[in-house]
């Protein structure tokens, strides 16, 4: 617990804060695929004679990726890893990349380059949704999101150097504004997560337009920067001058969010797609609704035009691509999807589609004729009133589509939608969009095995374990893949014996921490490059407690001697806490400064300390110091079987580690039965501590085999009961305690001696 007080508490009082969470994010597929939803892509034009095209696809699995374009092949070559959440939206100011988050970042990127973030610009307060970029002056981008705000940047004056790095405890910073903060603009490189927060060290703000009261869900800016239009759950379509932020006027008519919005090149006419299922075309020198066309029979969410802006291309909830023709109001589908359309982005004359599923298909559109499409027929002319085309569907008169299937897609992963954490607390069954269903180690990172389309049901059952292991982690799929959260102190709580790990040259008593050991895997490749950057040999990441039950200082020292000279930036990872390097995790955390970030373990470079990664982390794999958790002991009586003859050996309660096995308890009661002097059944009622030999002090396992000698005809078997059930000698007190005992008291152990010749 930390003490954190302020200049007006003056009593003392103390309250918990929140330690940084540790996320890992796994994967063991290529990862050059998205495995979530694309829910945004745009082209980038190359100038002859290069000759080759770019699109960027930004993804619910919190990546953007750039894709090389030539005639009907798609390269992968570059993937921006940074946000720590979905991708909403990205758009292209010249050669800069900008990208929005449910994270609540805006991020600015070299398109051209190998991934590497310029800037995380942190001016929202929740997710941002959407952005808006000028054509033609690649120094405006728009943002605008749930809560409310929308925010026009100066692109340079945000990629301007930062002067000088400011302490981000400042509450308010001097800027020439009577006082009051500066906005909290984050900067971050490629070079440093570290990202300035809370401040503005070279005093640049964007331009705020204030006006929404409700989310934002739309923009769209024209080509030269002079007017942008936002749209969101106020039903409005509200139109800004971007230069200053001021209001310009308000546009009714839609019954439903705004989802989708365009602008011609010169600012005059606005699109704008609804959930009322309604496109609304605007003249906003008239400030009036000049057409309605009801084309799709749910939410519009996806709008796309020709260069000449009169035709536009809508896509949504329905799953249905449609051209229609703004004048004649001639209207032909396109395509229909499996799955809910989010974005489209046309290039030379096709379409690109984005939809919930991880694959991105492209069709034929016929951008600079689009008249060629109609000649097919199969048209029906658009109705004014938003229930036109529902009737049609109902009626059965819905149109058949101009393509059955797409000419190019570029294949996604089957991303995760359903997972289970076993009782073990290391194994956890995941279920992809196929239905295919695996089984992954998470203290390793792998699929240890593919069921394939399986019951996952059935799977789980037949999976199952009678065990109790704390829960020290938690797990979802938001991204499409399996995060594992840790959090501290909770995540220490789990331990295991070594051998049960099948640990090399570990003892019987000793204990290994789950979270340490899986943080000192993950953290591997940081700490080799921490150590060559300080140009000395890494340590055995064994500087723990020197007690024998909570420490790994013993166990790593024996496994150095099994490698024998194996390298030092390896000694301190046990085998089963080895993540790949191939297919490695990313990892999802803040440090003191800044926000939350993301990397690939292998990225890491070993500059980054407690400025980027939780201090707690940190301490744990540098100097092997775990934070105070909870009793990890298990308190119970030990009692002869009601009836038995077998003398009573100890009176009081007891208490042993929660992972202690009923063998030892079993060895406990033996050794007190042959070589100690039974209880006489005194009123004694002090507590006897077991430790890991069950004893104050240790007898030596011959002393007891000697003494067998004294039983030459027969050999006593001792049997643990609870509940009048016997209990397995590999069961755990704690498992006892889950499935056996099941109540709130202390535990009731019973023993019993059974002879065997």
């Amino acid at each position: 617990m930390h003490r954190v007080t302020s200049s007006n508490n003056t009593s003392g009082s103390t309250r918990h804060r929140k330690e940084k969470r540790l996320t890992y994010v796994l994967n063991d597929v290529d990862d050059k695929r998205h495995c979530a939803g694309i829910n945004c892509l745009s082209v980038l034009k190359s100038a002859p004679p290069n000759g080759c095209d770019y699109l960027f696809t930004g993804s619910r699995d919190g990546t953007i990726k750039r894709w090389a374009l030539n005639n009907t092949e798609a390269s992968c070559s570059a993937t921006f890893e940074s946000h720590v959440d979905w991708v909403n939206d990205a758009v292209l100011a010249g050669n800069t990349l900008v990208s929005c988050s449910s994270d609540a970042t805006v991020k600015m990127w070299n398109s051209l380059s190998d991934g590497a973030c310029t800037r995380t610009l942190r001016q929202h307060s929740d997710y941002v949704t959407c952005l808006a970029a000028a054509e033609k002056n690649s120094n405006i981008v728009a943002s605008g999101g749930l809560g409310g705000e929308v925010f026009i940047w100066d692109v340079d004056a945000a990629l301007s150097p930062i002067a000088k790095p400011v302490d981000t405890t400042e509450d308010k910073i001097s800027n020439g504004n009577d006082g009051h903060p500066l906005s909290s603009l984050c900067c971050s490189n490629a070079d440093n997560n570290m990202s300035i927060h809370n401040s503005q060290s070279h005093g640049y703000s964007p331009i705020p337009a204030k006006g929404h009261k409700e989310s934002v869900y739309a923009l769209a800016m024209n080509d030269s920067g002079t007017l942008l239009v936002s749209g969101g759950t106020e039903k409005v379509v509200r139109v800004w001058d971007p230069r200053t932020g001021s209001k310009k006027m308000k546009l009714k008519g839609h019954t439903d969010n705004i989802r989708a919005l365009l602008l011609d090149s010169t600012g005059r006419l606005c699109l704008s797609g609804s959930s009322d299922s309604m496109i609304r075309l605007w003249d906003l020198g008239q400030q009036r609704c000049v057409h309605c066309y009801a084309v799709h029979t749910d939410s519009v969410w996806a709008l796309a035009s020709t260069p000449t802006f009169t035709h536009v291309y809508s896509g949504g909830r329905d799953l249905s691509l449609y051209l229609t023709d703004l004048s004649t109001r001639e209207s032909i589908l396109l395509c229909t999807k499996e799955d809910p359309i989010l974005q489209m982005a046309l290039q030379d004359d096709s379409i690109w589609i984005a939809t919930t599923n991880s694959s991105v298909d492209r069709f034929p559109a016929e951008v600079h004729n689009p008249q060629k499409i109609f000649q097919r027929g199969g048209s029906f002319i658009a109705g004014n009133l938003s229930f036109t085309r529902a009737r049609a569907s109902l009626e059965g008169s819905a149109p058949v589509p101009v393509y059955n299937k797409p000419y190019f897609t570029i294949p996604g992963n089957l991303g995760i939608v359903q997972h289970e954490i076993l009782n073990n607390r290391r194994y956890v069954l995941t279920k992809d969009t196929a239905g295919s269903v695996k089984l992954w180690e998470i203290t390793k990172g792998v699929v240890i095995e593919d069921h394939g389309k399986v019951s996952f049901e059935k799977k789980k059952e037949e999976l199952f374990e009678m065990v109790s292991i704390p829960a020290w982690f938690t797990a979802d799929t938001r991204l499409g893949c399996l995060s594992i959260h840790l959090d501290s102190p909770q995540c220490f709580s789990a331990e295991m014996y070594a051998i049960d790990m099948n640990i090399p040259g570990a003892q019987d008593d000793v204990k290994i921490n789950l979270a340490q050991e899986t943080l000192r895997g993950l953290l591997a490749h940081w700490m080799a490059k921490r150590s060559q950057r300080k140009g000395s040999p890494i340590s055995s990441n064994g500087d723990v407690a020197t007690e024998k039950d909570v420490s790994i200082r013993n166990l790593s020292h024996s496994k150095l001697e099994v490698d024998d000279g194996a390298e030092n930036s390896k000694s301190g990872m046990l085998p089963s806490f080895e993540f790949s390097t191939v297919s490695p995790p990313s990892i999802i955390t803040e440090g003191s400064h800044g926000g939350p970030w993301r990397k690939k373990i292998t990225d890491l470079d070993g500059t980054e300390d407690e400025k980027d990664l939780p201090w707690w982390c940190i301490n744990c794999v540098l100097n092997g110091q775990l934070p105070q958790r909870e009793n990890t002991k298990c308190s119970f009586f030990l009692l002869p079987c009601e009836g038995s003859t077998v003398p009573v050996i100890t009176q009081g309660k007891l208490s042993a580690p929660r992972i202690l096995r009923m063998n030892k308890v079993i060895s406990y009661v033996m050794e007190k039965m042959v070589l100690d002097k039974p209880l006489d059944g005194g009123s004694s009622d002090a507590t006897i501590v077991l430790g890991v030999s069950m004893t104050k002090t240790q007898v030596p396992s011959s002393g007891v085999k000697q003494s067998m000698k004294s039983w030459p005809k027969l050999m006593p078997s001792i049997d643990i009961l609870c509940n009048n059930q016997v209990v397995s000698p590999e069961m755990s007190l704690a498992t006892v305690r889950t499935y056996i005992w099941k109540k709130p008291e202390d535990l009731i152990l019973n023993y019993k001696v059974v002879q065997t010749r």
